[in-house]
């Protein structure tokens, strides 16, 4: 369904969110400590850019932002060329960015040449052969730019489709219940909007984001996500329907009752976070700027621990294989890092 058919539908009520009730800014700034030594061993190198990583089964898929190529790992080190998604139009932070897999179908959020969209494939074949179907239009009209694009995509545990967006540079967009941009948004899977989500006839989910590019649920179902700010402060955010958080009338904890506050917040240097995951008891979050992985407990979200710090660069995403094990995506090839020789790679990562 494109941003047009449902912005013509919707009601143009701007709620006031409810106050998450966290700690003041002094009590949740600055608190990180430094972890135990992490282990890490190369799952696969010599990747381009890669932006996220999907399992079909136990297969590993892999996007990469600018060759626009779905990748399948063999396992042992190897990836094989699946396909070129068509119409990606990479440019800055645009590109094929993230990827999910659903019901035997791929679904990928990419940058287009005016906008950004989501498109499914139905997954051919067996592993190591598997191939894509023709795609499917999910969702368009999402605002595109050299920044600020969003871009990831998941399942929660409703079967519901989330889809972080930016707000592509025009910072209103973030406000504006009728543009797509700078929210959350929440999908059926065939691109419908689910009738119990929080606005009449929008699939907006919640509003006021900046640059989120994580998302995550915990087993209770809370739903997590990260957010890059401007100059000041990145963010851990608790998701509830229909919560406006702020940008761009705010960035991180500012107490007004208009919007909700960020649990635990961090200067950009320090992190820009990507990719997050809960594994176990905690939220584990890949941070591209601040080159760490950062490690918060579900028990006490004000607190964080660092781990990996400036060993291996940027971090873009981490995901909980289906194994159980941890892996995290170097992004040093993306125009911003140091690449080393092997980069980017995908690392399966043990925290002692």
């Amino acid at each position: 369904m494109s941003a047009t058919r449902w912005a013509k539908l919707l009601v143009l009520v701007l709620p006031l969110a409810v106050s998450t009730g966290c700690a003041a800014a002094d009590d949740v700034e600055n608190t990180a400590q430094s972890g135990a030594p992490a282990t890490s061993e190369v799952v696969v190198d010599g990747l381009d850019a890669p932006w996220s990583v999907a399992f079909h089964d136990t297969t590993a898929l892999v996007s990469e932002r600018d060759s626009a190529r779905i990748l399948e790992l063999d396992g042992t080190g190897g990836a094989r060329e699946v396909a070129v998604i068509e119409g990606v139009a990479p440019a800055g932070e645009g590109g094929l960015l993230g990827i999910a897999v659903h019901d035997d179908h791929l679904y990928a959020y990419y940058t287009a040449a005016d906008e950004n969209r989501i498109d499914r494939f139905e997954l051919t074949g067996e592993p190591g052969a598997l191939g894509l179907g023709a795609p499917e239009r999910v969702f368009d009209g999402i605002p595109a730019a050299g920044n600020h694009n969003g871009g990831r995509i998941a399942f929660g545990p409703d079967g519901m489709l989330y889809a972080t967006t930016g707000d592509a540079g025009d910072r209103q967009n973030a406000q504006d219940l009728e543009s797509p941009g700078g929210k959350i948004l929440r999908l059926t899977p065939d691109g419908g909007i689910p009738e119990d989500n929080p606005f009449p006839a929008s699939p907006v989910y919640s509003l006021g984001h900046r640059n989120a590019q994580g998302i995550a649920w915990a087993g209770d179902g809370t739903m997590y996500a990260s957010e890059f700010g401007q100059d000041t402060w990145d963010e851990l955010n608790v998701i509830e329907p229909g919560g406006n958080y702020g940008w761009p009338e705010v960035e991180g904890i500012a107490e007004q009752d208009d919007f909700i506050d960020p649990v635990q917040q961090w200067s950009p240097q320090d992190a820009s976070p990507s990719g997050i995951a809960v594994v176990g008891d905690v939220i584990l979050i890949a941070s591209l700027r601040g080159e760490r992985l950062r490690e918060v407990p579900l028990a006490d979200l004000t607190t964080s621990t660092e781990h990996l710090v400036g060993e291996h660069g940027r971090l873009r995403d981490v995901v909980l294989a289906p194994d159980g094990s941890t892996w995290v995506m170097t992004n040093n090839t993306d125009g911003r890092g140091a690449p080393g020789p092997d980069d980017d790679r995908i690392l399966r990562v043990a925290i002692d």
